[in-house]
């Protein structure tokens, strides 16, 4: 068994957002959602490995009423320290909260949490 993809929710309208934190913000590139589902707004996104496979999916969906994931989040994991650093400087540089506090308490990686255009919360780790 593995991970297909993780959903995350916005309000309706959510795509902007959307595309500058997990596009721009997390560097990962929007797929195109089947036509049944893209009537239903949201967009889709993937990171992709050195060989071109799919590495992590996120899809962000709508939703509303809408609240926020304040706790549960998905966790990205960057395989490069430095790349770590990278990511976190592009989501301040788009105005994006990056929060270091818990950077050394998960043995074996450093990490960030951060909040999504909509304020879900977003962890990203580095080995």
């Amino acid at each position: 068994m593995r991970l297909h993809h993780v959903q995350v929710a916005g309000p309706p309208g959510v795509e902007p957002a959307a595309r500058r934190f997990y596009g721009e913000g997390l560097g990962m590139t929007e797929v195109e959602k089947p036509a049944e589902l893209a009537q239903r707004g949201g967009a889709w996104f993937r990171a992709y490995d050195e060989a071109g496979g799919v590495a992590a999916e996120i899809h962000v969906g709508v939703e509303d009423p809408f609240t926020p994931a304040r706790k549960a989040h998905p966790a990205l994991l960057i395989d490069d320290g430095p790349d770590l650093e990278a990511t976190a400087a592009r989501l301040e540089g788009l105005g994006f909260e990056v929060d270091w506090s818990q950077r050394h308490t998960f043995p074996g990686y450093q990490r960030f949490h951060t909040f999504d255009g909509h304020g879900n919360r977003v962890e990203v780790l580095g080995a």
